[in-house]
């Protein structure tokens, strides 16, 4: 890795001293570009929202600044994109890292900060001679040659629009387009507590580029085929929850998805249902997939930092909204994970009692 490496964790609107921090880790990702013939850009496995649509729109904009470079969209899975997300522009030229057998003269790591992560995409990433990162989720030790982590933006998406105004480029419809839904999933439609100004302002200037917000709305929230419907009634009536209503918790078995004719990567909202109850603190939704393993996801209301959790089973993510994935079934993975977030929420309360 190179030594002069430019670094970014943390620039918040209107910290200058960040904002110049952020601008020189810019510059050096975009001299990482101009150098390249081949541009790979990938983000986590499991992808959501925002790893797909900020990888899409920053592939339109190294094209639209460097018309003579190729750049391809990796998948981290075999799996192809989420339905959801199939409208939005690009989704289309998204290539599997298994399929993929080139090396890249830079590997663009979107929305991830974490090797083990990348699934089928890492062999790629580290045969790769140059590697940046552009990334919200924390980082005690970045790798790559360059990379701009902020922690604090609501959404990778917001750093990736602020590159593409760094590159001089356009924003055009599409890139907006794909930049927008980036940021309102990551944000729970503006309903989470990483919902800042600045994830509204970048928006806005989003939708003034040509986004359509309610387009986003309708292939994300509002387009549930009955399949899905029927297993999220069956995960809403298995809602529980423990330590006094703090912990909602539920779950959905591989025999669930297969009864009801549900796809896996329809079921990433299910956490919110399992959040929307009144008193709780933190939600943890199981669902198995295949391969003997079961996902997990984990949300916080408040202060309690779920992120730790996801972090001792091998997952990681944000201190509101994190995840994992484990071997088993979903008893096993609910006896390891449930003690980890009572032991998590009696912390807090014993704490609150000492204050």
């Amino acid at each position: 890795m190179a030594e002069d490496r430019a670094q970014t964790q943390g620039a918040p609107q209107g910290d200058v001293e960040g904002l110049e921090e952020q601008e020189r880790g810019f510059a050096r990702i975009a001299a990482l570009v101009e150098g390249a013939g081949e541009v790979a850009i990938c983000a986590h496995t499991s992808p959501d929202g925002d790893a797909l649509g900020s990888g899409l729109a920053l592939a339109l904009a190294i094209r639209e600044r460097w018309p003579e470079k190729q750049v391809v969209n990796l998948l981290a899975d075999d799996a192809p994109v989420p339905r959801i997300y199939r409208f939005l522009p690009g989704s289309d030229g998204f290539v599997r890292a298994s399929e993929y057998d080139r090396v890249p003269d830079l590997f663009v790591v979107v929305d991830l900060s974490a090797l083990s992560r990348l699934n089928n995409a890492r062999p790629i990433c580290e045969a790769a001679p140059h590697v940046a990162i552009i990334d919200h989720h924390p980082c005690e030790e970045p790798f790559g040659d360059a990379y701009v982590i902020r922690p604090e933006a609501a959404a990778a998406g917001v750093i990736v629009t602020e590159f593409v105004r760094f590159l001089g480029v356009e924003v055009t419809p599409d890139m907006a387009q794909c930049l927008f839904c980036a940021i309102s999933t990551d944000t729970g439609r503006f309903q989470y507590q990483n919902a800042d100004a600045e994830a509204f302002r970048v928006a806005s200037g989003l939708v003034e580029a040509g986004a359509n917000p309610a387009l986003v709305s309708l292939n994300v929230y509002q387009s549930f085929r009955l399949q899905y419907l029927h297993l999220e009634s069956l995960v809403l009536g298995r809602i529980v929850t423990f330590e006094k209503g703090r912990i909602a918790y539920s779950y959905a078995t591989a025999s669930d998805f297969e009864r009801t004719g549900a796809d896996l990567d329809e079921s990433d909202g299910l956490i919110d249902d399992v959040r929307s109850v009144a008193g709780s603190e933190v939600a943890l939704f199981l669902k198995e997939v295949p391969g003997g393993r079961v996902r997990g996801n984990l949300r916080s209301k408040g202060e309690l930092d779920v992120a730790q959790v996801a972090q001792r089973v091998g997952g990681g993510g944000h201190k509101a909204a994190a995840g994992f994935t484990i071997e088993g079934d979903v008893d096993e993975a609910f006896s390891t994970v449930m003690p980890m977030l009572t032991e998590l929420v009696e912390g807090a309360a014993s704490e609150g009692e000492a204050e």
